[in-house]
């Protein structure tokens, strides 16, 4: 299953290495997502994938819901919504709360001593999204 190779270095070391033969296979699809509208954004969510949202009132491990959903798509078809999908449902377990990077908003008026330097982090959600279906019917 593993291959051993080995590198020689400065002085005659060599270092093994544990290389797979054969590709690792993913649980992950591309094929396979969502567009959902949550906070003013739009959204393109992938099951088995953690994204950053807004912050959602919603305690750590919970399942939240998210029925706004505008488009989805899977390896046969391509649904969309007009705006919305009827009976499709996002479900996504809250990871955790925290904040995002800082930003810096600095003014500046040229010529006079008007100087003013502000700071900003936006509070967010980090969820892991669970699975994607419509009508109760889990979209793979």
């Amino acid at each position: 299953m593993f291959q051993s190779l080995h590198f020689g270095l400065d002085g005659g070391v060599s270092v093994n290495l544990a290389v797979p033969q054969e590709p690792m296979s993913t649980t992950i699809n591309p094929d396979v997502y969502a567009i959902v509208e949550t906070s003013g954004q739009q959204f393109w969510l992938q099951p088995s994938r953690y994204y950053d949202l807004d912050r959602l009132q919603a305690k750590l491990g919970e399942v939240v819901t998210l029925d706004n959903v505008l488009l989805i798509k899977n390896a046969k078809e391509t649904i969309l919504g007009q705006p919305y999908i009827k009976d499709a449902v996002v479900k996504l377990e809250v990871m955790t709360h925290r904040r995002g990077p800082k930003l810096i908003v600095y003014k500046m008026r040229p010529k006079k001593k008007t100087r003013r330097k502000n700071g900003h982090r936006q509070n967010l959600t980090r969820v892991m999204v669970q699975s994607i279906s419509i009508d109760g019917n889990a979209i793979s």
